[in-house]
C-alpha cells in the first residue's frame, strides 16, 4: 500500500506536480509515451532538468509549445501558469477591454503579453465562430486558440489512455471547469482554456495520472496549502491573490496563510490537490521510500520555491 504525501511548504502547481514526481523516481519517458495517446504531440515539447533551488536540488519540468509563430514567448510558457486559466474560461465580452488593456501594459511583461498580440488578431473571428457553431472542432484546434472544456474530455476520453488515467484527469479538469465556469458566469460546456493554459493543462493533469499510475500511489494525503498574497496581472485585469478560480477550487481544502506576495498555488495546482487528497494532515507515519523536489518558476530570497513529495508505506 503506497502512500503519498504532497508537502506543499511553498504552494503547488502542475508542473511542480510532474517536477517532484519525476524527481522521486517516476519515469520520465513513459510519461513522453503515454502522453503521446492524446495525439497532439506535435504541439509541444517536454524538458526536465535538476536545478538547484536556493541549496535544495529539484526537478524542473517544461512544456515548450512547439507551434513556430509562437515559439519564442512559450518557452517561458510555465512562469505565467497562473495567468492563463483564470483567464480563459472566456466570458467573450471582455474581449475589447482585453485589447485595450494591454495597449497600455506591455512593460508589466513582455512575454506574456506579447503572446496575446497573436491571438488579437482572431478575437473577432473568434466571436463569430461561436455565435454560430460550437461544433467547429477543428476550428479550435487550428488556430491553437482556444480549447473548449468539451473538447479536452473528448480528447481524454477517445484516447488509449488507462482508465484509472482517463477517470483521475477528467475528474481533476471537470473541477477546475466548474469553478471557471462558476467564477464566469457559464455553463461547464462553454468553458473555455486559452491556448497556452489548455496545452499546460492538458500536459500537467494528464501527466500526474500517468505517473501516479505508474508509480503505483494508493493513497494521497497532503499539507495545508499556502497560496500568497498581493495581486497578479490576469487578462481580465489586476486580481487579488489567491485568484478566484483557484480559491474556489480550494473549498474543503485547509489553505494557509503566507506573507509571500506571489501566487504560490495555481488553478492547476488547486485542482491536482483538491480532487486527489484523500487526507489533508501533517506527515503521516510512514516508512520514506523516496522523496522528491519539483521547482517552481520563481526564487525566492529566503526559500526555496519548490514542492516536496514523500512516498513510502
Amino acid at each position: 500500500m503506497k502512500t503519498l504525501y504532497f508537502d506543499c511548504f511553498s504552494g503547488i502547481s502542475g508542473d511542480m506536480v510532474i517536477g517532484a514526481l519525476l524527481d522521486a523516481g517516476a519515469d520520465p519517458h513513459h510519461l513522453v509515451t503515454e502522453l503521446k495517446k492524446l495525439h497532439f504531440h506535435d504541439e509541444y515539447e517536454l524538458k526536465w532538468q535538476k536545478v538547484v533551488k536556493n541549496g535544495i536540488t529539484s526537478t524542473k519540468f517544461d512544456v515548450i509549445l512547439k507551434n513556430d509563430s509562437h515559439h519564442h514567448e512559450h518557452t517561458h510558457s510555465h512562469n505565467h501558469d497562473h495567468d492563463h486559466h483564470h483567464e480563459h474560461s472566456h466570458s467573450h465580452d471582455h474581449d475589447h477591454d482585453h485589447h485595450h488593456e494591454h495597449s497600455h501594459s506591455h512593460d508589466h511583461d513582455h512575454d506574456h503579453h506579447h503572446e496575446h498580440s497573436h491571438s488579437r488578431d482572431h478575437d473577432h473571428d473568434h466571436h463569430h465562430e461561436h455565435s454560430h457553431s460550437h461544433h467547429h472542432d477543428h476550428g479550435h484546434h487550428h488556430h491553437h486558440d482556444h480549447r473548449a472544456y468539451k473538447d479536452i474530455v473528448k480528447m481524454i476520453n477517445d484516447s488509449e489512455l488507462a482508465p484509472e488515467v482517463k477517470d483521475m484527469s477528467l475528474r481533476i479538469f471537470k473541477k477546475i471547469g466548474e469553478a471557471e465556469g462558476l467564477i464566469h458566469g457559464l455553463p461547464l460546456e462553454k468553458v473555455h482554456f486559452h491556448e497556452v493554459g489548455a496545452v499546460d493543462s492538458i500536459i500537467d493533469i494528464v501527466g500526474v495520472a500517468i505517473l501516479l499510475q505508474q508509480l503505483e500511489i494508493s493513497s494521497i494525503k497532503s499539507s495545508s496549502v499556502p497560496v500568497g498574497t498581493g495581486k497578479i496581472h490576469i487578462d481580465h485585469g489586476i486580481y487579488p491573490v489567491p485568484a478566484p478560480a483557484t480559491l474556489e477550487i480550494l473549498k474543503g481544502v485547509p489553505i494557509e496563510q503566507s506573507d509571500v506576495r506571489f501566487e504560490l498555488t495555481t488553478p492547476t495546482g488547486a485542482g491536482i490537490i483538491s480532487v486527489l487528497t484523500d487526507e489533508f494532515c501533517t506527515l503521516p507515519t510512514m516508512k520514506v521510500a523516496s522523496i522528491g523536489y519539483g521547482a517552481g518558476t520563481k526564487t525566492f530570497k529566503d526559500r526555496p520555491n519548490v514542492l516536496r513529495v514523500i512516498i513510502g508505506e
